[in-house]
């Protein structure tokens, strides 16, 4: 008897893509592994993720290879890096790309729980030297540095604010006075 919850007809094929729920909708954001990736983990293809490495398979950028910088899953769109269009008007952006044209050629394991969804489906060990730790000092040392000049621009702005209420305040005191 075959399951009753799934139908082969394409409208409500459709529907289901249309109406699935985010949760649901990251499972079927997922890429073929590399033939190399598929013999390590004993699996075919996974849910994408922001920086794992793909290679693009067919379509106009085919053949270029990049790291996903950016997910959509409620259009089911997948950004790399490096893979742009033009605008109209001259401005570059990152292309919109459909996850089943996608080969994962390196998966990003700095996250704990997918390395354990991959000890558990694909019933392997990962050493701990392949898990990569996602600090990059550098990154980290221009965030804190920008901090402080935002918040010295917003003080400064404040004490201007401040110093055009009092100028204000004394010229509409003068005026009254006379």
């Amino acid at each position: 008897m075959a399951n009753s919850t799934s139908s082969i007809q394409p409208r409500k094929q459709r529907k289901f893509l249309y109406t699935a729920p985010l949760h649901v909708r990251r499972k079927m954001v997922a890429g073929h592994l590399a033939k190399e990736l598929r013999q390590r983990f004993r699996r075919r293809s996974m849910p994408l993720r922001k920086g794992d490495e793909v290679e693009i398979m067919t379509g106009r950028f085919e053949g270029k290879k990049g790291k996903v910088s950016k997910i959509n899953y409620k259009f089911y769109q997948v950004y790399v890096d490096g893979v742009m269009i033009k605008r109209t008007d001259g401005t570059e952006r990152q292309a919109p790309l459909h996850a089943s044209n996608l080969k994962i050629t390196n998966l990003n394991l700095t996250d704990k729980q997918r390395i354990r969804v991959l000890e558990r489906k694909g019933k392997v060990e990962i050493p701990k030297q392949e898990v990569k730790q996602e600090v990059k000092p550098e990154e980290k040392k221009v965030a804190v540095e920008q901090k402080p000049k935002i918040e010295e621009k917003k003080t400064e702005k404040k004490v201007e604010k401040k110093i055009e209420k009092d100028v204000a305040k004394t010229k509409t005191e003068t005026r009254t006075k006379k």
